[in-house]
């Protein structure tokens, strides 16, 4: 039996950063950190790729510049009920990129300053044990003080250790087509859309278009997101993502030939929901992505160092409860920021969601100031909701 004082299960971006944050905090932790993922990088992601401003923030935190292929977004395009148009400009609004690329960078990261990865190694079971959890793999057994959640959202560590809760489940379906079989402006104007239209048909979520690059060649990522709840079945779904293909490509083809559709679950996070139990942890979609948009990228990187905090402090103690981690997280900026994304997210998804679209879209200041908090620009993401409404109100910011 092989033993670590860590093992994290899961190499996405929220394991990659609890790794890199913890040596960041003890560099002599090196070689007690185990990473266990189940594929072998470069791997697939099914995701469209965002990175917020933010995100790029908690790169620098980590001493990692970006050097994957992106595009860079300017501006957006939003579609709301009942049928406004709503442009945004503000430079460096996001970086697209493909996750299978930007992922395997990270662990790349990790790896160079001492952390052990093991590719191709599922993990099958996590029994906990006195003062220990044991976890078998396909091919070895380990034994480890401290047991990290980085599996994503169908997390087999919060499964059998901490707790699920399948009402927290989101959809999504998503494709690529080559940019040459539209005729989409959005990519030379570095724009992304999102429509919020279907919101008035049932759709919990909204429809969305970047520009990416597959292999260096330049494409468009469309997908819908919803939330679990929504009374649209996946069939639904589907029929306006097609619908959304369609519009995109009919003007330079008359038959669209159908795209790979890929699915996904999005575990979305819930306030006062157990993110640990002892000795474990959950970081990143395991723990939750937030419920508006389904982001999950820079909020699994800030997971990581909520974690490497409290497992820090754990290894120093020998205290393994981590009874505060949950409360930690939820008193946090970072916590308050979900649990009002996810009160936000009952009021545009919900029954009076008209009138808020409306007042989103009347209102040029508060789109700016909702940009800059969700996207963390000029610290607004750690800023009180007192002060933004202080902030709105300040001037008349209406517009017929």
């Amino acid at each position: 039996m092989v033993a670590r004082d860590v093992v994290i299960v899961g190499s996405g971006p929220a394991g990659s950063s609890t790794a890199l944050h913890l040596l960041k905090q003890d560099a002599a932790l090196a070689g007690e950190i185990l990473i266990l993922e189940k594929a072998r990088h470069p791997r697939e992601k099914i995701c469209a790729g965002g990175l917020i401003p933010h995100t790029l923030h908690c790169l620098g935190e980590l001493d990692i510049p970006l050097t994957v292929p992106y595009v860079r977004v300017d501006r957006a395009r939003v579609c709301v009920p009942p049928g406004r148009t709503v442009h945004c400009a503000d430079a460096g609004m996001c970086s697209v990129v493909r996750r299978d690329a930007f992922d395997y960078s990270l662990i790349q990261a990790a790896r160079a300053r001492g952390v052990e990865v093991r590719e191709g190694e599922k993990v099958l079971e996590l029994v906990r044990e006195a003062g220990w959890v044991r976890v078998v793999t396909e091919k070895d057994t380990y034994r480890a003080r401290v047991v990290v959640g980085a599996d994503g959202s169908g997390s087999r560590v919060r499964r059998q250790l901490v707790g699920d809760d399948p009402s927290a489940i989101a959809k999504a379906l998503m494709c690529d087509i080559p940019l040459k079989e539209t005729d989409w402006s959005g990519f030379q104007e570095r724009r992304y859309d999102f429509n919020f239209l279907p919101v008035a048909r049932g759709l919990k979520g909204y429809l969305w278009t970047f520009p990416c690059l597959v292999d260096g060649v330049p494409h468009v990522n469309v997908g819908v997101y919803s939330l679990g709840d929504t009374p649209l079945t996946q069939g639904g779904l589907r029929h306006l993502l097609l619908q959304e293909l369609v519009s995109l490509t009919a003007p330079v083809s008359e038959r669209l030939s159908l795209p790979r559709l890929r699915a996904f679950p999005i575990y979305g996070y819930r306030p006062r929901r157990p993110l640990a139990a002892p000795h474990v942890v959950l970081v990143g979609d395991a723990a939750g992505v937030e419920p508006l948009m389904g982001e999950g990228i820079s909020f699994a990187l800030e997971y990581g160092k909520f974690a490497a905090q409290a497992i820090g402090c754990a290894l120093r103690t020998g205290q393994f409860e981590f009874r505060d981690y949950t409360e930690a997280v939820a008193g946090s900026w970072l916590g308050k920021k979900l649990a009002r994304l996810c009160f936000t997210a009952r009021l545009f998804y919900g029954a009076t969601s008209r009138f808020w679209f409306a007042l989103a879209a009347r209102s040029r200041r508060l789109q700016s100031i909702g940009l800059k908090w969700y996207n963390g620009v000029d610290g607004w993401h750690q800023r009180s909701g007192w002060e933004a409404l202080r902030t709105l109100l300040s001037s008349s910011s209406f517009r017929a």
